[in-house]
């Protein structure tokens, strides 16, 4: 875990960098700077475009991730390395003609409801062309085992200049339009950044030989694209349809809500960038004792950091949203547990995603992902139309918690291997136990001040039982190494 536990420590850092940045930006920036139709605008339209990446790419993201190890020569690999670069521009270009051709249909029908969305609709393709080769270059670093840079300018460098635009449009430098085209612009530059620094990290000769094994690889990819679109799909979705259902000012309302639960996900995505190329590494070898180790590791650590995460949000959160001071926007409140508590069964499933995809079974992450994606995008028409957006959040929560299930059980049958131990339970005791605990403690000071000393009081009795539970070996070695807790 030494590789894992660096990286991902700096990766953490970097993504709670990023999240503070990003929620000045949603809790105070967007709120305040840009007008609320235009804040749902940006939002709907990056959403739409992470749902059609997958496609635009050819999955070569993960293929790059699954197969990059099993080449043991550098020709082999150089090839293998020009062809996934080469092999989305198969899709991209008839797709980018078609979308010219229908484009009219296309602008027209998906702003049915919201007809400010009809304009940018293009937009939508760019990005997605944007981010697509962004996490193909990402990819192409992460196979050398080196995430730290790619995690930087992902999760901080959009967002910096996300609150240099908002600046801008504050001080009338810019239109609300003007910004929506520089955000576009945003995402050019970053991709153009990665690819450089792809290039720095590891620079092929420019082969152009098919790969020996080009079936396999188009049969993954092709189960890929599906499969992450529809991972998109669940991600993303609610904030496609509630555009199509309510007024574009509610995606607003939801996003911030969506946002503050997200930072429980910050253990994971900054695991998820070592983890998965090592990952992808020990299947590829059959070194499934390895793989089942890193298994039970990933689960209980994203869990005692990511149980933290979720008590210092969700034990904070009218404080929080009182600091917001837009009273509109505490619509989106209840989202904020009910998405959190969805991340937390993410965190329980450790790397278990990266198994089904980068074992023999990947071919059930297709299916798993198409039905998730089909339940999703049901239960968010149904629950959407009766309780507004909450309904949206309530709709991944379910099928969150019925899939992964259904994975740990699946990986369990297939590998006979599971996530948890003892300690597992335990940690649950700790974070339910301190949920209750503290649910109705406040303080009747400043939200600010409620918020820090909360906070403080949480963390420390947090810490406190996790070392003295002796849940997790890793984590007691990190605090014993950077707090000097003994």
């Amino acid at each position: 875990m030494g590789i894992v536990l660096k990286q991902s420590f700096i990766n953490t850092l970097i993504l709670f960098l990023g999240f503070t940045i990003g929620g000045i930006n949603v809790l105070f920036l967007y709120t305040h700077f840009l007008h609320e139709d235009y804040f749902g605008l940006i939002t709907f339209l990056l959403s739409t475009a992470t749902i059609i990446l997958p496609l635009l790419v050819f999955g070569m993201q993960h293929t790059i991730i699954k197969y990059y190890s099993s080449y043991k020569t550098k020709i082999e690999q150089d090839g293998f390395l020009i062809t996934t670069l080469f092999t989305p521009l198969v899709v991209i270009i008839p797709l980018g003609f078609m979308s010219m051709y229908f484009y009219d249909f296309i602008s027209k029908w998906l702003s049915s409801e919201n007809y400010l969305i009809k304009d940018y609709t293009y937009l939508i393709f760019l990005m997605a062309v944007f981010m697509g080769y962004f996490e193909v270059f990402y990819s192409w670093t992460k196979v050398q085992f080196n995430s730290v840079f790619g995690n930087f300018v992902k999760e901080i460098f959009a967002r910096v200049c996300t609150s240099f635009l908002l600046i801008a449009v504050y001080m009338q430098w810019l239109t609300n339009e003007e910004f929506i085209y520089a955000i576009v612009m945003v995402y050019g530059v970053r991709t153009l950044m990665m690819k450089l620094y792809a290039f720095y990290v590891y620079s092929p000769k420019l082969i152009f030989k098919v790969p020996s094994n080009i079936k396999e690889l188009l049969s993954f990819s092709l189960y890929i694209i599906v499969a992450g679109s529809a991972a998109g799909i669940l991600l993303e979705i609610d904030k496609f349809m509630i555009p199509q259902m309510e007024q574009i000012a509610e995606v607003a309302y939801y996003s911030v809500g969506i946002y503050i639960a997200s930072v429980v996900a910050i253990p994971t995505r900054a695991m998820q960038q070592i983890t998965s190329p090592i990952t992808a590494k020990e299947m590829n070898d059959n070194n499934i004792d390895k793989v089942e180790k890193l298994y039970k590791q990933t689960s209980i650590n994203l869990l005692v950091v990511g149980g933290l995460f979720f008590l210092l949000i969700n034990l904070n959160i009218s404080d929080l949203y009182a600091l917001v001071n837009k009273p509109q926007f505490t619509k989106g409140i209840w989202i904020v547990l009910i998405i959190s508590s969805a991340k937390l069964m993410e965190l329980a499933l450790g790397i278990g995603n990266a198994i089904l995809v980068n074992s023999k079974y990947y071919k059930i992450f297709f299916y798993l992902s198409l039905s998730m994606a089909i339940s999703v995008i049901l239960l968010n028409k149904w629950l959407i139309n009766l309780i507004g957006i909450n309904g949206a959040a309530l709709a991944t929560l379910i099928v969150v918690i019925f899939y992964s299930f259904f994975k740990i059980v699946y990986i369990q049958t297939k590998l006979k291997i599971q996530p948890f131990s003892f300690n597992t339970l335990k940690i649950l005791v700790v974070i339910l136990g301190l949920f209750l605990v503290f649910y109705f403690w406040n303080f009747s000071f400043h939200p600010l001040v409620n918020i820090i000393l909360k906070c403080l009081m949480i963390s420390a009795v947090y810490i406190m039982l996790i070392k003295k539970l002796q849940i997790s070996k890793d984590i007691n070695e990190l605090l014993k190494k950077y707090l000097s807790i003994k």
